[in-house]
Order: structure tokens, then C-alpha cells, then sequence
């Protein structure tokens, strides 16, 4: 295995070292070519490239190189020349380069990958790249003579998804590759990756054979249970026992060494002391394991020498090319009759079925596991992720998607990895598979706990219902809610809308589950004439038929089926909870027979509020489409709560960002650049954020800078309406802190005297913006804030204490669609005061979510851009103006232009 050098050569790149994933789920290591490779190049890469391969790459048949020839190879500028290596399991497999065409933005790039390692993808990535590292060098094409037999290389620059120009001369393709980050290529980018993870994954959770190292031959031990469960739930490929000091264990041979298993080992689970996991990571490594589940705890969640440990663990796996789960995890369970592998230590045996669940919790994975047993709730699979040091929950919410066995996709997390890419896999997954969410730490004390429980570092709970909003992911509070919403998801179709009929026999329940529906957001509609007439034929005189629909305590089985039906065909219903009370035990069972009947005919969710005997359950459970049941109405109507909103999101085209042609993106980058050149943050002067938002086509009250009092007077009176006066100073945020604000102010003397008022003192920097006064409208609040992982969030609310005292705001990740900034308004308590209230015109909606999507754009592209105030923003029907802006910026890293496949560190 290659080892790194202490030390590195000047203007070494250390930022584009990167693990990633190949087109066969292995893990590659790529970093920029150092001066040592020279021998690597020799007898990892040169001493096993074929004859063809050596034509392919230098146009002439060549035997040898010489020495100098490889040092050559090996030293680069990293500027205008630059080359990138890909180790696979410590070898020196493949290298790209590229060389600027004299002083130009253009450069010639070429690959080299060793025989045995093609048709791996190491060509593609290595092109990823290296072109985001030559974007960020200031070259923006890449050009390249191939020849025309060169097949596999000519794939690769026309499956990359960049702007192509080829011509061929003389047996020569020339190809010209335009680096910009088209929708094409991010694309492409995007599925390059969503498979090659899939991949890695499915040597986790499909393996053939598994090797359990630690196992033990005494029960209630880790190892043991890990072991006794793969046996007893029917593993159909091998299992392999490793113990040293054991011949055999739960009826199998036991190995002394990881590394003494004939044959290969697709995924190895580590059950030994934390002290010696690196020696076992390292076994496997060398035996060549497929991939890694470490349920030992003491790593990053017991403080920094724990995570040092962790690094190091996670480092050794990817060297040779194995991916990790954990570790602190329970385990993982694949229910697929071709694979039945539960390779937990939990005393739960899953239910086969068709739910996967991601916990980021080893203990609370064993509750879950018991809780969906016992709802015969069944699992297709289950992965506790633990510390996720490696494998996280987006590359398992990918796998989960590409899983035939799986319909609905359930998380618990404590943390993000990436919040942004969680955004983006599960927005595109949910379209076709919900996911349903528990976050933890909404509270500080949650918080606490989830940190010292995984390492997890929390999120602010409203980004998170951010991110979930956008993605169309369900959130709920508890497990409880978790199952109850599953059950319902797995067995039922989406409801079309939030319509809820009831149909019970008894009035007391159907009340409550009628306020316990408008208090989930749900609408409990009267039944249409012709609905309430048939009921009353098929009913008693004594049945209430509006809706909640009460058929007595009386009613026959056959009775509540007809009723049940006859609901379930008004066009005005979009779900229905079926309740009964059985005055006689002995029926409750026909009934839910009935009920199950009904449901399994209708296109429309039924769910089942019975007393739960198991009769009735059992009935609930048979026929081709099992009804839910819940023990209080209540919960049934919090169930359809969660889901009706999801349902509406999923039958919601999914609409582009708005394409903005009158953005100037360079005036904004100089004004940005500009201000950070002496300064690493500061707040920009007011004529520098008027001009910023302007580059960004923002509406913003008509302003003039004026240097004197004269000049302001004399500005004042070409507007010819009364003025405010903002005193403008470098460095200075809140000017009324400083009495640096003068409103309403009408005549050139008043206007003249006020802003000599305001300029006295301040010196030579100092000047005031004159703006017209803006009557009318609602004041609101626009503003960019910037969470750690989620990147700049937009925050909109109405303007004022009482909106920012009772915390009604609402954030949005960037990019922002037209629709999802129509619905960010919406979302507030107060947003009837935008809609025309106590007689004040109805604001411009339109104009306002305008001023939002701008204002995203302008967040996602200047990530410098720290922070936004543009407070107020006056709503009116004639539009919306910004009235008082304030921005912040900072030098952050930038991310690079071109992106590029890499896993997380």
C-alpha cells in the first residue's frame, strides 16, 4: 500500500486529494501527482499497460521508458501542468494530465489507465476531475487527438455530458470539450454517482458470504448473537466464523484469520474490542473483503481521540477499497428471500416486507425493529448506520430506491452529512417512494443527546423542516407517528386531497375524529345531497348522514359495508376513517371484515378505528389491501395529516427555478470582490448594496447619494414627495442606533437641515441616501442567513416585534421555484393580511415571490453573501419594494465550479 509523504512539494493542491466511489462500487483514492510517483508510474502502472494501451496513449509502439521520462511524468506545476493519479488498493492504476496550450484557456489533456482496471470508470472520474481543478486554473476546454480505434477513450468524452466538437483527420478524432456545468453535465454527474453508490451499497447488504470476526461461542455476547441470528434466519450464502481462540461456533468451522477463508468474502461484520478494530479493518483489507459493518462502539462518540480513531478506521477501509457501516451500530438486515440476512445482535427476528429503515441509532434500532414486529409491519430492510463515518443515510435512501422490495423508505436521523445532497437525492426519490423522517434534537436537551450519543452534530430544527418541506419528505415527531404513517402509506393509495369522511356507529367517536382532522389540517366536508340520500335509505331514521356519518349502535355488518361504499363514492371524499364500536364483541369481527372488503375495491385510503380484538384485526389484515388500524380516532386523523400534504407535494409538477436574463452576475461578483479585498467580512455601505441588489434586478426605493446637505436638498426636490434621509457610513449597520435616520421629510430647507444634521462630524467617507417616502402596503421581511451544511437559507416574514415575537417566519433552501415561493408565503400564520384584510388592497403575491427567487439566486451564486436584511420590503398591489437593505460578506470557500464525485470526508 502507498504511503504519503510527510512532506509535499510547493503549491501541492492538497484540496483535490478525494476518495470515490468506481463504477463498481469499490472505493479509489485520487490525488494530484508528486515527484515520488516516478517509480509507481514505472511498476504499478507502466509494467502492466499492454502493447495497444501504450499505442492508444503516445501514437507509436514503444517497449520502454526511460527513467527520466518517468521523472518528467511525475513533475507537474499544478497549475498550467497538472496530472491526477488513482490509486486502487495501494497500486498506482491510472493517471490524467492535462497541459495548457501556451498562455490560452485552453488545455491538452490525456489518460492512462491500466489494463486490468478498465471499465471501472477510473477514466470518467479522472476527468471530473481534473477538469474542475483546470476550471479553477482559468481553463475552460479541454482538447484531445485520440485515435479513431481508441473506442473506450472516445466513450468517455462523449459520455462525460460536456459541449462536444469532434473532427477526425488521418485516422485521428480531435475532441474539444467545453468545461462549463451544464444541466447535461450535472446530470450526468448525478447518475454516474446515484450508481456507482448503489453499487457499493448492494456489497453491503446482497453479499454471498460473510465472515463474522469476533464471533463467540458464548451466548448474550455480540459476536455470538450477530452469528446465531445469520444461522437461524436462513443466510443463503456462506458464513464464516473468525475467533482464534474457537474450532467451531453455532454448528460452523471457525477460523483463526479473515485472511484464511477460501474464497471471497463479500461483507465482513466486526463485533471485536475497539482496540483491535484497525488490525481487523486491516485483515480484510488484505484478504480483499467487498465491504465493512463495525458494530463496536468507542469511536467519535466518545470525544476526539475516539475520532481520530475513526478517521484513521475510515481511511485504512477506502485504501483498499471497501466501504463501511458504523461504527457503534447494530447491524443490518436484508429480508429478500434470495439473501435472508439479519446480521443484527438484536433478539428480534424482522417480519419479511416491503418498509427499509435507516436508524441512525444501534439501541433505538432494536425498539423498532420489536415495535414493526409486533404491527406485523414488515421489513424488506433495516441498516443501522451508527457514527456514519462512512455509509450515510444518502447513499442508503439511493439503494432503497433502487430496491424492487422496497415501497416506503423510513429514517431516524440525529444528524446530517450533507444536508444540501440530502435535499437533492430525497426530492427525486420521493417522487416515486415516501420517505418518512423522525428528527431528533428539536430541543436544546435533544440536541445534547444526540451529539454525545453519535457524534452527530445537530441541525436548527427550522432548517430542517426546510429541507424536508422542499423534499418532499413526511415529518413526523415520534415513532409512534413513524409506524402509524407507514402502515397507512404501505397498504392504502394517496388520498387525492385533504377531504375526510367518518363513518361510525356511535356519535361520540366520530366527533372526535372529526376536530382531531381539522386540528391535523384536514377539511371534514358536508356529504353531497345525493350521498346523505342514499345513506338514509340504506339507514335508520335515527342515522346522522351528514358527515360524520353515525349509523348507530344497530347497524348490521352488511349495513356498514353499504354505508362504507357509499361514502367512498362521493366525489367530494377523499379518504375515509372507518370507526366502530361493537355494543357486542362478537361483531366487531364481521365488521372489519366488511371494512376490509369495501377498501380493497375503492381508489381512495380507508383507514380503521376498532377496539382491536384479534378477530378484528386479523380481518383488517386479509385481502389483497390491508386496512390500518388504530387504537384512538385521533391518531388515524394525525396519520392522514402527515400524508395529505406529501400527497399534494407528489402530484405537484416538479417546476424549474425561474431562468433570470437581466442578472448581472459579474457588477455583483466586483462589488463583492471589491469590498473583501482589505477585508475578510463587513457589512457593505448602503450605495454598494443598492447596487448589489440592482445587479440582481431587486426592486429598491429610488435612492441618490449625496455628499453634502445642498446636494441631498436638491435631490429631495426633483422627487417632489416627501423624503427620508439615511446617513451612509462605512462599517455602519443600524443607523437608527446612531440617530442616523430622518423620515418624512417635506421642502428643500427642512431636508437641508436635517441632513447637515445627520453629516455633522462624520468626517470625509460620509454621505446620505435620499429616497422617496413609500406609503401604503405591508411591511415585510426578507433576509439570507447561512446554516453550517445547508448553505445560505432564505427567510421571509411580515415586518414588525409582534411577527418576530411570536416566530412566524419561514425559511427556504436555495434555489427557489416560482410555486415553492408563492407556498413560503402562504405558509405564515399572519399571511391573510397579504390577501386583503380590514380593507387594505391585496398585496402583489406574485411580485413578492419574485423578490424571493432573486434573492435565492443571488444567495446560491455569491456564497459570500453571509447575511440579508432587506427589512422592511413593502407589499403593495402595485408590487413590492425594498425599502432598507443591509448585506454582509465574508471570504469563504468556494465550491468548486465544476463538480465533481467524491465521498464525504
Amino acid at each position: 500500500m502507498t504511503v504519503e509523504p510527510l512532506t509535499s512539494p510547493a503549491g501541492y493542491p492538497r484540496e483535490l486529494e478525494s476518495d470515490v466511489l468506481l463504477a463498481d462500487g469499490r472505493v479509489g483514492v485520487l490525488r494530484p501527482i508528486l515527484p515520488k510517483d516516478a517509480v509507481a508510474l514505472r511498476d504499478d502502472l507502466g509494467a502492466h499497460l499492454s502493447e495497444q494501451s501504450v499505442y492508444f496513449r503516445f501514437f507509436t509502439p514503444r517497449r520502454h521508458f526511460t527513467a527520466q521520462e518517468f521523472e518528467h511524468f511525475a513533475n507537474v506545476d499544478y497549475a498550467s501542468r497538472l496530472a491526477l493519479v488513482a490509486l486502487v488498493e495501494g497500486e498506482l492504476v491510472a493517471v490524467a494530465r492535462y497541459e495548457r496550450i501556451e498562455e490560452g484557456d485552453e488545455a491538452e489533456v490525456a489518460f492512462t489507465v491500466r489494463d486490468d482496471q478498465q471499465g471501472r470508470g477510473l477514466g470518467m472520474v479522472l476527468l471530473e476531475h481534473l477538469a474542475s481543478a483546470a476550471r479553477a486554473r482559468g481553463i475552460s476546454r479541454f482538447v484531445a487527438d485520440t485515435l479513431a480505434e481508441n473506442h473506450k477513450m472516445i466513450d468517455v468524452f462523449r459520455r462525460a455530458g460536456f459541449e462536444e466538437e469532434a473532427s477526425f483527420e488521418s485516422g485521428v478524432v480531435h475532441v474539444t470539450l467545453d468545461l462549463q456545468a451544464s444541466a447535461r453535465y450535472l446530470e450526468q454527474v448525478e447518475e454516474r454517482d446515484r450508481v456507482a453508490a448503489v453499487r457499493s451499497i448492494e456489497r453491503l447488504l446482497r453479499p454471498a458470504s460473510i465472515a463474522v470476526i469476533g464471533a463467540s461461542r458464548r451466548p448474550g455476547t455480540v459476536g455470538h448473537e450477530i452469528l446465531a441470528n445469520l444461522v437461524e434466519g436462513g443466510f443463503r450464502g456462506s458464513l464464516h466464523p473468525v475467533n482464534p481462540a474457537a474450532n467451531a461456533i453455532c454448528g460452523l468451522p471457525a477460523l483463526r484469520d479473515v485472511r484464511e477463508i477460501p474464497g471471497e468474502v463479500d461483507l465482513a461484520v466486526v463485533a471485536v474490542p475497539a482496540p483491535i478494530v484497525a488490525e481487523a479493518v486491516r485483515a480484510c483489507g488484505e484478504k480483499g473483503v467487498g465491504g465493512l459493518v463495525v458494530v463496536t462502539a468507542g469511536f467519535a462518540e466518545t470525544g476526539s481521540e475516539g475520532a481520530r480513531a475513526e478517521r484513521e478506521l475510515v481511511a485504512t477501509a477506502r485504501a483498499h477499497g471497501m466501504r463501511l457501516i458504523g461504527p457503534n451500530c447494530l447491524g443490518v438486515v436484508n429480508t429478500a428471500a434470495e439473501v435472508s440476512m439479519n446480521a443484527t445482535f438484536s433478539p428480534v427476528r424482522p417480519v419479511p416486507g416491503h418498509v427499509a429503515f435507516s436508524s441512525q441509532s444501534g439501541g433505538l434500532g432494536v425498539a423498532i425493529l420489536n415495535e414493526a414486529t409486533s404491527r406485523d409491519l414488515g421489513v424488506s430492510l433495516f441498516v443501522s448506520v451508527g457514527n456514519k463515518a462512512d455509509v450515510s443515510g444518502n447513499d442508503l435512501i439511493r439503494y432503497f430506491d433502487a430496491d424492487e422490495n422496497t415501497s416506503v423508505i423510513l429514517l431516524y436521523l440525529e444528524s446530517f452529512g450533507n444536508p444540501r445532497h440530502f435535499a437533492s437525492i430525497a426530492r427525486k426519490v420521493a417522487r416515486t417512494k415516501p420517505i418518512v423522517a423522525v428528527k431528533s434534537g428539536r430541543s436544546l436537551a435533544g440536541t445534547r443527546g444526540a451529539v454525545s450519543h453519535t457524534a452527530a452534530i445537530a441541525a436548527p430544527d427550522a432548517a430542517v423542516d426546510a429541507l424536508f418541506r422542499q423534499a418532499g419528505v413526511i415529518r413526523v415527531d415520534t415513532l409512534e407517528e413513524l409506524f402509524e404513517v407507514a402502515e397507512v402509506l404501505s397498504h392504502q393509495p394517496l388520498p387525492a386531497g385533504p377531504r375526510v369522511a367518518i363513518v361510525a356507529n356511535a356519535g361520540g367517536p366520530g366527533v372526535l375524529a372529526a376536530d382531531a382532522c381539522e386540528g391535523a389540517g384536514l377539511v371534514v366536508p358536508e356529504l353531497s345531497k345525493e350521498t346523505q340520500a342514499r345513506l338514509r335509505v340504506l339507514l335508520t331514521d335515527q342515522a346522522a348522514v351528514s358527515n360524520p356519518v353515525d349509523c348507530i349502535a344497530t347497524v348490521t355488518p352488511e349495513q356498514y359495508g353499504g354505508a362504507l361504499e357509499i361514502v367512498l363514492e362521493d366525489e367530494s371524499v377523499d379518504a375515509v376513517i372507518a370507526i366502530f364500536t361493537p355494543p357486542l364483541l362478537k361483531e366487531e369481527g364481521d365488521v372489519a371484515a366488511v371494512v376490509a372488503r369495501v377498501s380493497a375495491a375503492a381508489g381512495k385510503p380507508v383507514l380503521a378505528n376498532f377496539l382491536s380484538t384479534s378477530e378484528a384485526l386479523a380481518a383488517l389484515r386479509s385481502g389483497p389491501r390491508r386496512v390500518p388500524w388504530f387504537t384512538y380516532p385521533e391518531s388515524a386523523a394525525r396519520a392522514l395529516g402527515h400524508i395529505v400534504p406529501y400527497a399534494a407535494w407528489r402530484a405537484r409538477p416538479d417546476v424549474p427555478v425561474p431562468a433570470y436574463h437581466d442578472i448581472d452576475v459579474a457588477a455583483a461578483r466586483a462589488i463583492v470582490d471589491g469590498a473583501l479585498e482589505l477585508e475578510s467580512s463587513c457589512w457593505l455601505p448602503l450605495g454598494e448594496t443598492l447596487a448589489l441588489l440592482a445587479a440582481y434586478g431587486l426592486p429598491c426605493v429610488g435612492s441618490v447619494r449625496a455628499l453634502s446637505a445642498r446636494r441631498a436638498a436638491e435631490a429631495a426636490r426633483r422627487m417632489r414627495v416627501p423624503v427620508a434621509l439615511k446617513l451612509d457610513l462605512p462599517g455602519l449597520v443600524n443607523r437608527s442606533e446612531v440617530g442616523g435616520v430622518r423620515l418624512n421629510l417635506s421642502g428643500p430647507k427642512h431636508v437641508e437641515a436635517a441632513a447637515a444634521e445627520l453629516l455633522e462630524g462624520r468626517g470625509d467617507g460620509a454621505s446620505v441616501i435620499v429616497q422617496p417616502m413609500v406609503a401604503g402596503g405591508v411591511e415585510t421581511i426578507v433576509g439570507v442567513v447561512e446554516e453550517a451544511g445547508f448553505g445560505p437559507l432564505v427567510m421571509f416574514g411580515l415586518a414588525g416585534g409582534a411577527s418576530e415575537l411570536l416566530g412566524d417566519r419561514a425559511l427556504s433552501l436555495v434555489p427557489i421555484s416560482r410555486p415553492d415561493a408563492v407556498r413560503l408565503i402562504a405558509s405564515l400564520r399572519a399571511a391573510k393580511l397579504l390577501s386583503g384584510y380590514r380593507g387594505v388592497p391585496p398585496a402583489d403575491i406574485s411580485a413578492l415571490a419574485d423578490v424571493l427567487c432573486r434573492v435565492a439566486q443571488l444567495a446560491e451564486e455569491l456564497p459570500e453573501v453571509v447575511e440579508m436584511n432587506l427589512n422592511p420590503v413593502m407589499a403593495g398591489p402595485d408590487g413590492a419594494v425594498i425599502i432598507d437593505p443591509k448585506v454582509r460578506v465574508a471570504r469563504v470557500e468556494r465550491e468548486p465550479e465544476l463538480r465533481r464525485r467524491q465521498l464525504r470526508d
